[in-house]
């Protein structure tokens, strides 16, 4: 595999789409038929319940699931339609300028870092050159906001996560190819990943002079050089989108879908094509054929780059694709100087260790185990994007006794962060090696994603040990034996588990013959859990 490119598996049932830099897998997109990703869906949902306690809400949108919407997610319906198309009442300030970024992950439409403070944007006509003034919102309750049985329009910002529902806002967010409208907060940002201060200046301008008349604009990263006239289109474009999710609002009742994401390998092209990929690989002629459509709208030139793979081997095969989910999945991970990372991902966090393994270094100690540390760094940033890890993520480098090397692999993990597009916040390194650091998380990892909890431990990665389950027994006998009729005692249990009576337990179970004066016979079932055993007198 050479260069940038983005290699799509339309298989049945499944849509796996993976992003290849520089020869090197870096991100897996997973959608499977009844499991589509609803993140970016627009819902008019219906208030279920309402907890002051919390400050928030539970809504219910349709999912298995009622989703979560706080306070300041939330806005009241009176709020609401000064943000409908046609509405003249007057208006309310825009955020303060930032350098706003496009904030969009390969697949998630929603904006992420530098998005502006949600204020509700107000209708009434503006001038090019003035700004309305507006008062900062007084925070409210839940109860002053929202009341149960009422319907509202809200956007899914995070998707249901293990045993925890989506969650909403009210702030809608609708990418475009070049440019995010968001209907609800006034505010003009121009993605920060955009460097050149001209080109953001010009880019600012531009997106000012057609901005809609209520809402803002963020610019994203494949605006760079554009033409007023292809911004003028997305913008066109997404204004419309917002008036046909307000006019189906009109015509519905919730709980109800208003507006759904593209699919997975249309969302990543929109999201991701850009200049430094050099073409898409495709399995499937419906969806080559798809894509080619989508394509010719934004950037007809480039319509060759999205090529048919028509290999008998399997495309994910063909470019070693495979290997790499399966090295994404392992809890060890190795380093190519010996040493290693172990990676486990819990309810509460995701826990990174550092080890040198065979590393011993040419020098002192504490180079070893810098040059180790350094290594890693880049290595996790590696598998924190193509796992899709997020949350609470504390990685235990290895013990440094000098400042300024916790310093060098502090700042070489910051750098190795710059390219990942999910927000990331890092804690200053401690004394004893460890980085406490959040990174966003709008849907499942990848490993929860393919695996599921293992049905034989329950979940917990390990079962009782033979032994234990064999003194188990033996106690098990002294509370039943006086239940137990008959002479003997048989215990059925597992195989490994009765070999373990006959052998490293032998002794105890005489004795446990002798004290009871009972005959104990052991009975192999090969269809018992290990765990599992019971006792019958004769």
């Amino acid at each position: 595999m050479v260069g940038n490119q983005i290699v799509i598996n339309v298989d049945i049932g499944e849509t796996r789409v993976a992003l290849i830099e520089g020869g090197i897998v870096t991100e897996l997109h997973i959608e499977r038929r009844g499991e589509r990703n609803v993140v970016g869906d627009v819902y008019l949902g219906k208030v279920t319940r309402v907890l002051p306690g919390m400050n928030a809400a539970f809504v219910d949108i349709g999912l298995d699931r009622a989703a979560f919407l706080h306070v300041d997610d939330a806005l009241s319906e009176s709020e609401f339609r000064t943000l409908m198309p046609g509405d003249d009442d007057e208006g309310d300030d825009e955020g303060d300028e930032s350098h706003g970024d496009d904030g969009v992950g390969t697949a998630e439409g929603a904006p992420d870092e530098d998005r502006p403070t949600p204020k509700p944007s107000g209708g009434g006509q503006r001038r090019k050159d003035q700004r309305p003034q507006r008062a900062p919102r007084v925070n409210k309750g839940i109860r002053e906001v929202l009341k149960e049985g009422q319907e509202i329009v809200v956007q899914v910002s995070k998707g249901p996560i293990s045993t925890k529902g989506a969650r909403v806002t009210s702030h809608v967010s609708l990418p475009g190819r070049y440019v995010v409208y968001m209907p609800t907060v006034e505010h003009i940002g121009v993605s920060k990943r955009i460097g050149n201060e001209k080109e953001r200046r010009r880019l600012r301008e531009v997106i000012e002079s057609m901005r809609p008349e209520k809402g803002g604009l963020i610019v994203r990263t494949l605006s760079e050089g554009l033409t007023k006239k292809q911004l003028k289109t997305d913008v066109a474009y997404l204004a419309h989108l917002w008036a046909d999710i307000c006019h189906k609002r009109e015509a519905s009742k919730g709980p109800t879908l208003l507006y759904s994401e593209l699919d997975v390998h249309l969302r990543t092209v929109r999201d991701v094509f850009g200049p430094e990929v050099d073409k898409i690989v495709v399995d499937d002629k419906d969806t080559h054929a798809r894509l080619v459509r989508f394509v010719e709208q934004f950037m007809p030139d480039r319509k060759d780059d999205v090529e048919h793979y028509a290999g008998d081997e399997p495309v994910f095969d063909a470019y070693g694709i495979e290997d790499e989910i399966g090295r994404a999945l392992a809890r060890k991970v190795p380093l190519k100087s010996g040493g290693y990372l172990i990676i486990d991902q819990t309810e509460a966090l995701c826990a990174v260790d550092v080890n040198t393994g065979r590393f011993v270094g040419k020098k002192d100690v504490e180079e070893t185990v810098t040059s180790t540390n350094i290594e890693a760094v880049s290595e996790i940033a590696y598998q924190l994007r193509l796992r899709n890890l997020g949350g609470l993520i504390v990685i235990d480098f290895i013990d440094m006794d000098r400042m300024q090397n916790r310093e060098r692999v502090e700042r070489a993990l910051v750098e190795a962060l710059k390219n990942d597009k999910a927000k990331t916040t890092t804690v200053r390194i401690s004394e004893l090696g460890l980085v406490e650091m959040t990174r966003k998380r709008t849907r499942e990892s990848l490993g929860r994603t393919l695996f599921e909890p293992c049905f034989y431990c329950d979940g917990n990665g390990h079962t009782s040990s033979k032994l234990t389950v064999a003194y188990e027994i033996l106690r098990q006998i002294r509370r039943e034996r006086s239940e137990l009729k008959g002479y003997s005692i048989t215990i059925n249990a597992h195989p490994a588990v009765v070999d373990c009576l006959k052998h490293e337990a032998r002794e105890d179970l005489e004795e446990a013959q002798r004290r009871y004066m009972r005959q104990i016979l052991v009975q192999g079932r090969p269809e018992y859990h290990i765990e599992q055993f019971d006792l019958v007198g004769q």
